[in-house]
């Protein structure tokens, strides 16, 4: 049997591309093996969203290489997609794909395995407006199933590099991912991660439906607890989201949306597309929709031409927003990308300097957030056990994304728990188990 070992880098898109690429290889015969063993095939998904996921994803080719160098090296994902010279200048790569023509992938692989000519596979993704539809009947994460519903990005903010990398917005059709969803309700999931490198601009090239009505329309799907968003920006947020936010049953409370800076000078350069009110305004709209909602978000630190008094007037925003969560990142400067020619570079060390102040605040901030809900009963699905094998404590998370640890055995993973929240922390909250709310469903057993 042939065999095939994945490594992948980068943003939960790309988590869901590789297992839909699994798919690909599983229906050709192939058997999956770990990417530090020996493989006919290593297929690697690339990163570029900054320098260093360059740098990893370069390292990663090489060591394939040199595991097996008979292997055919095909390697995908945005660094291929946007350098794809580069890619096929390092030795020994064989394939290079990039964020598209991926149900040509096994075709390539025959013919490089028979011939051993080297192809770039790579064209210009800012031509392609269809969605590409690959399908992923159930994940090796048993209890969360990822959907990607959108592809690409119409933003440009200045310092990105993804419209490059993944194109324009496009928008999978609302019959296939209804049917999806279907699907994975039948296979045992409860809970459903709505994905796509700009989720918010779901049906931006539909007709007369978006987001919302692709929310009201999940709502409806039997079997299905949960659904979580895996990104939206604050200018996506209108009256029509927030209503659904307040009516449906199944919407988990817990939004991810990119603040990115906290000054609106800097938001301006960035080319953002609210004001620090504008968010604000958001975000208290939301909160009086959905009580208790956890809001997370991404922030850059030290983006060009950023003075210590904006990033304080920034630091203090973040505080008054009292995110339950902030994924904080020093600028990254992206050739290509109009932030890369701004004068002002800020120093490596003041960046840093700012990250941890930034990473001690977000980590004060989720500390108060978990404390709020000590005594409150919330219900958890257990993914795993929490320390290992079989130590009688199993660890999921709540719908407001608060990740708990309480007692019991393995049989609760993928069952509907209702916890009562005894102790809260940074990173995990404890609880114990008042009832299993739900016990019909199992996942189905997953071929690892």
């Amino acid at each position: 049997m042939p065999s095939v070992a994945f490594y992948t880098l980068g943003c939960k898109v790309n988590f869901y591309d590789t297992e839909a690429i699994w798919q690909l290889f599983k229906n050709e015969g192939y058997e999956q093996v770990d990417f530090e063993q020996t493989a006919d095939v290593y297929l690697i998904n690339t990163c570029t969203v900054t320098n260093t996921g360059d740098k990893k994803s370069r390292q990663i080719i090489r060591r394939a290489v040199r595991r097996n160098p008979d292997a055919v090296i095909a390697v995908t994902g945005c660094y291929a997609q946007t350098s794809p010279a580069e890619i096929m200048a390092i030795p020994g790569v064989d394939l290079v794909i990039g964020t598209q023509d991926r149900e040509k992938l096994m075709k390539f692989i025959t013919d490089i395995q028979s011939d051993r000519k080297p192809v770039n596979a790579v064209r210009n993704i800012m031509k392609t407006r269809e969605f590409e539809e690959l399908d992923v009947p159930n994940f090796t994460e048993k209890t969360r199933a990822f959907l990607k519903i959108q592809e690409g990005c119409n933003n440009f903010c200045t310092f990105c590099i993804i419209p490059w990398s993944r194109g324009l917005s496009r928008s999978r059709k609302p019959d296939s991912v209804l049917e999806q969803a279907r699907q994975l309700v039948a296979a045992g999931y409860k809970e459903i991660v709505l994905t796509g490198i700009h989720t918010g601009g779901y049906g931006d090239d539909l007709e007369n439906y978006r987001l919302a009505n692709l929310l009201a329309d999940l709502d409806k799907i039997d079997g299905l607890e949960r659904i979580r968003i895996s990104s939206i920006e604050a200018s996506q947020i209108d009256e029509k989201m927030i209503a659904i936010l307040n009516s449906s049953q199944k919407m988990c409370r817990h939004l991810h949306i990119p603040l990115q800076a906290g000054d609106d000078e800097i938001l301006k350069r960035m080319r953002r597309k609210y004001t620090t009110a504008e968010y604000a305004e958001k975000i208290s709209l939301i909160q009086k929709a959905m009580p208790g909602v956890a809001i997370t978000t991404d922030v850059i630190v030290g983006f060009p031409g950023e003075t210590q008094e904006q990033f304080e007037n920034g630091f203090r925003f973040m505080e008054q927003m009292k995110f339950a969560e902030m994924h904080v990142f020093p600028y990254s400067k992206r050739t290509g990308t109009p932030a890369a020619r701004m004068d002002d570079q800020v120093d490596e060390e003041v960046k840093h300097e700012r990250v941890h102040q930034l990473i001690d605040l977000s980590e004060r901030m989720q500390a108060e957030y978990s404390r709020d809900w000590v005594g409150r009963v919330l219900d958890v699905i257990p993914e795993r056990d929490a320390k290992g094998e079989g130590d009688g404590t199993v660890s999921g998370y709540t719908d407001n994304y608060l990740q708990v640890e309480f007692t019991g055995d393995s049989s609760l993973i993928g069952k509907l728990c209702r916890v009562r929240i005894t102790e809260s922390g940074v990173n995990e909250c404890r609880g114990e188990l008042l009832e299993v709310v739900d016990s019909a469903f199992r996942p189905m057993a997953v071929e690892a």
